[in-house]
């Protein structure tokens, strides 16, 4: 391997900046000195990642969304293609967000650049095409889904199961009590949780269902706690907030394990929280609404029958997912009484975590990728 190696990043979401920075870290320990360049989020910026754009630019979720961006997707193409020529790099890691990076694979790919794809397009959900593209233009897929590598494996894809990001990004930093003096919280309440997303448009969608279920709780026995996440705009988020009114309302940002430990029920916005809040122990109702638009069509294409990844990691109905107009404060709210301490539903919720748990935590990311880096460097370098 050469003494200087020339990655180029790509992820598009916060979830995917988080993943790639603790991949990031581990890579700053081989003793090979890495030039990190491409497209990523502050926090793989603090790894050394040159960012061609600014991250927040790439937050855009649904059919009508991304059309309305597409001249700025285009333009980011004719980008990356320039630096490919240019400063042609070693290898392209991709993670996740593959409706623009199925295509930039196959970029890579023209140029004969060895592409890694990290967090596996979800292809067994819907638009089951995209396996044939990973197939002609990557060279391994990291999986953080079990079932994964065999689905991948039967169509001959070199594949590896890399265990779940999850897995060592759960870090706790303060209990209940220390948690409720810093967040002005009576710890003699209850604890009720909500996250309402991290990109802006699903806070516009559903914080106001959100808080509209949570002040239908008493003030006098609960505490509502409302997680804010960093990649939102803060000061369209507090305009949502300021007009409820509530004295138990408390704003959490950041320390987001922290609040899924300590809360007794969770709400949240369909996507990596459900499964982080799954692997945390918390039961959960998985909230999800789209576009109108973006819905109908997306109906007709995906081929589960759930939305949560907890569901469908245990192929089961265990947490109660609301979709749409079925999202609404009262249906929140009756399914947060179903899962409160004291109901035997929430003991079999549960035990089952328990089980999601297990499954997610064999293997970790920051070790298993660096292995393949190295195997794809010796191998196409």
């Amino acid at each position: 391997m050469k003494n200087e190696v020339t990655i180029f990043w790509l992820a598009g979401e916060s979830s995917g900046d988080l993943h790639c920075e603790l991949v990031m870290k581990s890579l700053a320990k081989e003793g090979v000195r890495f030039k990190h360049i491409g497209i990523g989020g502050p926090r793989m910026q603090t790894q050394g990642l040159k960012p061609l754009y600014p991250f927040d630019r790439f937050a855009v979720m649904g059919f009508v969304e991304v059309i309305a961006h597409i001249g700025f997707f285009m333009q980011v193409e004719r980008r990356i293609r320039k630096q490919f020529e240019e400063n042609k790099p070693d290898l392209v890691i991709l993670a996740d967000y593959p409706g623009f990076n199925l295509r930039i694979a196959h970029l890579a790919d023209e140029y004969r650049i060895p592409v890694l794809y990290y967090i596996c397009p979800q292809f067994w959900a819907w638009k089951h095409e995209r396996i044939f593209k990973l197939k002609a233009s990557v060279r391994h897929v990291a999986c953080i889904l079990p079932f994964e590598e065999d689905l991948l494996n039967m169509h001959n894809i070199n594949c590896s199961y890399v265990g779940h990001p999850i897995s060592e990004e759960t870090e706790f930093k303060m209990e209940r009590d220390h948690f409720a003096r810093f967040f002005h919280l009576n710890p003699q309440k209850r604890w009720l949780g909500f996250f309402p997303g991290s990109r802006n448009n699903e806070i516009k969608r559903m914080l106001p269902v959100f808080l509209k279920a949570a002040s239908k709780w008493d003030p006098a026995e609960y505490e509502i706690l409302i997680s804010k996440s960093r990649t939102v705009n803060h000061q369209d988020f507090m305009h949502l907030v300021s007009g409820t009114g509530m004295p138990n309302l408390h704003i959490v940002d950041g320390y987001g394990y922290d609040m899924m430990r300590h809360c007794e029920v969770l709400t949240c916005t369909s996507g990596t929280v459900t499964l982080e809040a799954a692997y945390v122990g918390t039961p959960t109702v998985i909230c999800y609404k789209a576009n109108p638009l973006s819905y109908k069509i997306g109906k007709h294409l995906i081929r589960v029958s759930h939305i949560g990844l907890p569901n469908i990691i245990l192929d089961k109905d265990l947490l109660p997912e609301l979709v749409q107009h079925d999202a609404n404060p009262e249906r929140i709210n009756e399914k947060i009484r179903e899962m409160q301490i004291g109901s035997s539903r929430r003991d079999v919720v549960i035990l089952e975590l328990r089980k999601l748990k297990g499954i997610l935590g064999q293997k970790k990311p920051s070790v298993e990728i660096p292995k393949i880096i190295d195997y794809l460097l010796r191998t196409y370098g």
